[in-house]
């Protein structure tokens, strides 16, 4: 369990899907999206989203993500 404090650190924006890449080298079906934040600017993250959603479905879809977590390595991509 987290304490409330810890909660409020968190940093939970919406943003919009502007680009979505395959990800063959993900250990699990993945792609590596490009989300507009508006004023924070353009963001990379990648999702193990591929075998329930299209990259249609998901082009132009609002997205809430946490904004302020360190950079994390998955294969050769900061996500």
């Amino acid at each position: 369990m987290i304490e409330f404090d810890d909660f409020q650190k968190v940093d939970i924006r919406v943003g919009t899907v502007i680009d979505i890449q395959e990800f063959p080298e993900a250990r699990n079906p993945s792609f590596k999206l490009k989300i507009d934040f508006g004023e924070l600017g353009i963001k990379q993250s990648s999702a193990q989203l591929k075998l329930e959603h299209s990259k249609e479905e998901l082009l132009g879809r609002q997205v809430l993500a946490v904004v302020n977590f360190h950079p994390k390595r998955v294969a050769n991509f900061d996500s």
